[in-house]
């Protein structure tokens, strides 16, 4: 089941990024996704929030491209964005020099008052820029807040992001980042 429910939540993302359906996702797409983000908080790429957030997204393009070694089309299949996220991130070294570097400029994104929780408002900006569902943004949310304060804290959504992407646990909170699954 773990096994099974990575490769769910994997090819979910996958189709997060391939906005053009097409079955491969380039450099573009995934930078992309981060200019979405910061469109949508309205956030300059060369801000120095938005800087963090263009540059954690190119890591993660190059780490990405390197474990599986790209076969020079400059695109990666749905095979191997799932092979490569398990080898860097859920078995490699790089979960924290890259994945979480990007969690958290996300996570800088949502704190815009720096209060270290991100609200409502600023959870479906987020989730709006990776295509989720308005009913799913809800129950994301719901999921997330675990004290039901209307709010979740910054470093738990950090965490949720490293569960999404790397757990193997049917009950982590995490799976719930992007909606019922």
């Amino acid at each position: 089941m773990g096994t099974e429910l990575l490769h769910h939540k994997l090819g979910r993302a996958f189709a997060q990024m391939d906005v053009d359906g097409k079955g491969k996702i380039k450099r573009d797409d995934l930078l992309g996704l981060g200019a979405r983000i910061l469109i949508g908080f309205g956030e300059s790429p060369t801000s120095p929030t938005g800087s963090r957030l263009v540059h954690g997204f190119e890591s993660l393009w190059q780490t990405l491209s390197a474990e599986i070694g790209a076969d020079g089309d400059g695109s990666i299949s749905p095979q191997e964005f799932q092979a490569g996220m398990i080898s860097a991130f859920g078995d490699g070294d790089r979960s924290d020099p890259v994945l979480r570097s990007v969690a958290e400029a996300i996570g800088a994104l949502c704190d815009a008052d720096g209060d270290g929780a991100v609200g409502p408002a600023e959870f479906r900006v987020m989730l709006t820029a990776f295509g989720t569902a308005h009913d799913d943004v809800d129950a994301a949310f719901d999921r997330l807040d675990r004290d039901h304060d209307g709010s979740i804290p910054v470093g738990e959504l950090i965490e949720a992001v490293r569960q999404y992407y790397t757990s193997t646990d049917p009950n982590a909170t995490g799976n719930w980042l992007f909606g019922p699954l």
